[in-house]
């Protein structure tokens, strides 16, 4: 670790704070209808499209009107995939997606996950590339929004029995926000050497008089808005190690920043409305607290290298530069790391399954922990206010009283359901994972024996779950089995969390908000930030540590006793 990596890590993070200050406060006024000059425009297409902003729904309407989008969704994006081989702007004459491959695919981008079983310069159509894949990493991100602004709602105001309109938040969040902001980072990005061209490819000689073929494509935008909707597929299969994605490190610095500015802005415009600017912020220092020791963890295990490297004649001052980028060293390669996992984005700029053993599995918890530090676009902060909910309870249980958070009374209702949204994502990865690895049809698709092949197995179905979509390496994914069952993962992980969330919403939403008296647990401060990481934590160790004990820390013990796999 070097004081010039760590400036490097500062600026990043800096800049990424500062930005969330005006995306917070745009985030509040696009949520609340307050468009300023854009309100006639507004107000104009909503109309048009036949939506009434005024007329709010249930949570059970939001929900329904949200699963009936996304399945439309699905069902568009898998017949394009499908169809690919008839269908126009297909310079390279790709066939058709196979059945099990396009189903995973659709739910994966659906989904917000962007799990890639395959290499989209040698499978995917500039047609799909556009109207499949980059549209729906737009809708997914607007529909993460979309229910993170209706869960705000729910603590805003009481007696309500509308969370809004799914529609008009849906409408507004990516014509207002997502659009605007792909466009502006688009054109950066081009400005740095990111293509964006309907061309096959090109020829070129090399050094040697041989010829090769560079495949090319609309990068510039899908790479944009992969990082800003936190969905990270990437147009390569190398995703941002590839120089077309990642072609310098300013360029991978704006990815940083752009994969965590509407989850931190987010955290303030949810102070912003609720009234209490303190809440958002209490919130965003977990999460950048968790995100700056990801860092630190990531770091320190890499720059300290492999001790078989070193065995072997590698400098220990270099660190374990296997899977990294030389332009980007070991600093930008640690942060982009911790930000894209815990930041649900999936993309990668580092080899993961290059890591150390210990390297590796920071980023893998980082994402059983919940997608909330910071986790994806609206998802992120309605999983923290989950957790929120469960700390205020558990000290509630402490002194005898009744929890609240915000002037709402927690009560059965709400535990249960929040308890039923965290238990999700443990059955959905320790389950399939452990199935995976006790059947042939699984471990047939293991690169690496030993711990090393649990921990791909695992962080596959981990990155499932929690909607991030980065691979930790070494897997034969495209297969009928995984293909099927990675689907189902990435399903529960989004829908069958948001269910409950969303009914947590409608039943908080219907209490009144009570005035804080001299009993209220402060929520605002050094005290509700500490527990709240602490049931974080706990709940991601219980969960997590028998496996984790299996893979990467058996892994790490047997790399000391000079051991590989």
């Amino acid at each position: 670790m070097t004081i010039i990596g760590w400036a490097q890590i500062a600026l990043v993070l800096g800049c990424a704070l500062l930005l969330s200050v005006p995306a917070g406060a745009w985030l509040a006024a696009i949520a609340e209808g307050r468009l300023g000059p854009l309100t006639r425009l507004d107000m104009a297409l909503l109309r048009g499209a036949g939506v009434d902003p005024a007329r709010g729904q249930s949570w059970q309407g939001y929900l329904a009107a949200m699963l009936a989008f996304n399945a439309a969704g699905f069902a568009l994006l898998y017949a394009m995939l499908r169809l690919q081989g008839v269908l126009p702007l297909n310079p390279q004459h790709f066939d058709g997606i196979p059945p099990f491959l396009a189903f995973n695919t659709a739910i994966s981008f659906v989904t917000n996950t962007n799990w890639q079983a395959y290499a989209g310069e040698t499978a995917m159509s500039h047609l799909s590339q556009m109207t499949g894949l980059a549209v729906q990493n737009f809708l997914s991100a607007a529909t993460g929004i979309a229910l993170a602004f209706a869960v705000i709602r729910a603590f805003a105001a009481g007696g309500l029995t509308q969370l809004g309109n799914f529609w008009a938040d849906l409408t507004r969040v990516t014509l207002w926000l997502l659009l605007p902001g792909a466009v502006l980072a688009a054109v950066v990005f081009i400005a740095m050497g990111v293509p964006q061209t309907l061309e096959a490819g090109v020829t070129a000689t090399t050094l040697v008089g041989g010829e090769q073929s560079i495949p090319l494509g609309p990068v510039g935008f899908q790479l944009a808005i992969k990082h800003l909707g936190t969905n990270g597929g990437g147009f390569f299969g190398v995703n941002s190690l590839h120089p077309f994605e990642g072609p310098s490190a300013l360029a991978t610095s704006l990815q940083i920043i752009l994969q965590v500015v509407i989850p931190f802005g987010l955290c303030l415009a949810f102070g912003r409305m609720i009234g209490d600017a303190r809440q958002g912020r209490a919130l965003l220092a977990v999460m950048v607290g968790f995100l700056l020791a990801a860092t630190l963890a990531i770091y320190a295990a890499e720059a300290a290298g492999n001790p078989l490297h070193i065995a072997a004649g590698v400098s220990p001052a270099q660190g374990n530069m296997e899977g990294k980028d030389l332009r980007f060293g070991l600093a930008l390669a640690a942060l982009f790391t911790a930000t894209t996992t815990g930041a649900s984005c999936g993309a990668v700029n580092a080899m993961l399954d290059s890591f150390t053993p210990l390297g590796g599995l920071v980023p893998l918890f980082l994402i059983q922990l919940g997608e909330v530090l910071p986790g994806g676009v609206g998802s992120g902060l309605y999983g923290m206010l989950v957790f929120a909910l469960l700390a205020v309870f558990i000290a509630g249980l402490m002194v005898g009283r009744t929890p609240e958070y915000l002037g709402k009374k927690v009560q059965a209702r709400e535990v249960k359901l929040a308890m039923l949204a965290v238990l999700v994502l443990p059955a959905a990865i320790l389950g399939l994972a452990g199935l995976s690895l006790v059947l042939e049809v699984g471990t047939a698709s293991l690169q690496d024996a030993g711990p090393h092949g649990l921990t791909e197995m695992l962080y596959a179905y981990t990155s499932a779950a929690g909607n991030n979509g980065s691979a930790f390496g070494g897997l034969a994914a495209d297969t009928p089995w995984l293909n099927t069952t990675l689907g189902f993962a990435m399903l529960a992980g989004r829908f069958g969390f948001a269910i409950p969330v969303l009914a947590i919403a409608g039943s908080l939403a219907a209490k009144p908000r009570a005035t804080e008296g001299p009993g209220t647990l402060p929520t605002h401060g050094p005290l509700f930030a500490g527990l709240l990481a602490g049931v974080i934590l706990i709940l991601g160790g219980l969960q997590y540590l028998p496996a984790l004990a299996l893979g990467p820390i058996a892994e790490h013990v047997a790399m000391l006793a000079g051991q590989s796999f």
